[in-house]
């Protein structure tokens, strides 16, 4: 099974949105938070840069109908339809 669309917006929206928060918390950085801004940048630009990596993967290449080009059609005739030659 290869990937598609669907499955890349699955990973991208979460990362950006967690990388995102991750991003603001590390610029917020008041108090206690401002020991943890390096990891809140790491962890911030790792998530963004996963779920932009994911949009770069190759699609799997899709499954398609022979056309006339393709040379006889592999079909197997429907019961009472006649095989045309």
């Amino acid at each position: 099974m290869g990937l598609n669309r669907t499955a890349r917006g699955i990973v991208l929206v979460p990362s950006l949105l967690l990388g995102g928060a991750f991003l603001a918390a590390a610029s917020w950085g008041d108090g206690a938070a401002a020991a943890n801004r390096g990891l809140a940048l790491s962890l911030g630009a790792l998530l963004m840069g996963a779920g932009l990596l994911t949009q770069l993967l190759p699609e799997a290449a899709s499954r398609e109908e022979p056309t006339a080009d393709d040379g006889p059609s592999q079909r197997r005739p429907a019961p009472g339809e006649r095989r045309q030659s």
